[in-house]
């Protein structure tokens, strides 16, 4: 499908280390102007690790922006110039302190489709070996391990609600079965 919509004008309403809100002037497929406020954050990654028995890892850690403690997969950003496979390498070293021999990629999320701009690239970790955490300083960590089952019951009781997360979640637990 071909954009309907056409640029005429586009300008940085504010430009941050995480976050780019973007406000772009458009004319619509009727002929009606509007404008158009989108947010633009890094790319991401989302690893599952799973372990030789089939039981998961995820973390416990306090989100800032929802007020609360979230409980999610290993989860980061991409550094500019890293590649999304070694971004998630990195996050599963930095966050869970593991590294993966066996990795899978499961595909991409996109958040919030309407206003934000922040692909998601989600990871399966397999052939486990424990190493060092190397948590960035503001990050307060709780490991969970649990079964895929018990997992997949914490999306669909809504105790986990990082979208990311819960996408890879259902998608493992779907290709496991």
């Amino acid at each position: 499908m071909n954009n309907p919509i056409r640029l005429k004008s586009s300008r940085d309403v504010y430009e941050g280390n995480l976050v780019r809100v973007r406000a772009d002037n458009v004319v619509l497929p009727r002929g009606t102007e509007a404008t158009f406020e989108f947010v633009r954050i890094k790319p991401g990654v989302c690893v599952l690790p799973i372990d030789d028995d089939g039981n998961v890892y995820l973390i416990r850690e306090w989100k800032y922006a929802v007020g609360r403690p979230s409980m999610e997969a290993i989860c980061g950003g991409v550094e500019d110039g890293e590649a999304a496979s070694d971004a998630a390498v990195r996050e599963l070293r930095e966050e869970a302190g593991f590294a993966a021999s066996k990795w899978t990629q499961l595909g991409v999320v996109d958040p919030f489709t309407s206003i934000c701009y922040s692909p998601t690239e989600l990871y399966l970790a397999r052939d486990l070996t424990k190493i060092p955490r190397e948590l960035e300083e503001a990050e307060v960590i709780e490991l969970l391990h649990m079964s895929m089952d018990d997992a997949v019951a914490c999306v669909m009781r809504g105790e986990v609600t990082h979208a990311a997360s819960c996408t890879v979640i259902l998608k493992a637990a779907r290709i496991l079965s």
